[in-house]
């Protein structure tokens, strides 16, 4: 590794780099940084700080992650999901939540905040903890919300080319729909839409 690197495109040329610095700095840096670069892009500041509040609600080594303000102010990035005396209702409702949760033997060894939610409807605690519970479904939905946006701006690169980039938008969104859900609409057959066609309105030919 120590050798000097030979350019497999000019061998003749000297190069003055070892191997180890072409493989580590050259190749893995950069890569490294791309990465890094790619992470940031995707997960800003605000997705960063709502991930890890989202975390607070893990019930993993009997719920050692729980922080009562982080989930506070997790509420508080849902301002129309909480209004101001349900965020003061959940205050006291984590201080006895947590406590509960503990002492319940049927909390333990569980892996993740969608098994919690499991096993608090199992255990009619999500009547108790409402609060707590939509918190978890607040959480649990986020990453899906997340994926469908990315997976439909995705989309768009394949929907609307440069030899479509004049479509309006009712006709891009139904376009878009399709290649989404593209798994769904394959289950449907050609008869099926032509027959819904059909019945839209008297047209002069039978389709």
């Amino acid at each position: 590794m120590e050798d000097e690197y030979v350019d497999p495109k000019n061998r003749r040329r000297k190069t003055n780099i070892t191997n180890r610095h072409h493989y580590v700095v050259n190749n893995f840096n950069t890569v490294l940084d791309m990465q890094i670069q790619e992470y940031e892009r995707r997960f800003n500041e605000v997705t960063t700080n709502l991930l890890m509040r989202m975390n607070c609600l893990s019930p993993c080594n009997s719920f050692s992650a729980f922080n009562k303000q982080n989930l506070l102010d997790l509420a508080g990035m849902y301002p129309y999901d909480f209004n101001i005396d349900e965020k003061d209702k959940l205050k006291y409702e984590l201080g006895h939540y947590i406590y509960n949760m503990k002492d319940d033997t049927r909390f333990a060894n569980l892996n993740g905040v969608g098994d919690l939610a499991k096993r608090m409807v199992e255990t009619r605690k999500h009547i108790d903890y409402p609060l707590v519970y939509r918190l978890m479904k607040l959480s649990l939905v986020l990453p899906v919300a997340t994926a469908s946006v990315e997976r439909s701006f995705s989309s768009m690169k394949h929907v609307k080319t440069d030899l479509r980039n004049r479509m309006g938008d009712g006709y891009m969104n139904d376009s878009c729909i399709c290649f989404v859900e593209r798994d769904l609409f394959q289950q449907v057959s050609v008869e099926d839409v032509m027959q819904r066609f059909q019945k839209m309105k008297s047209r002069r030919q039978q389709l």
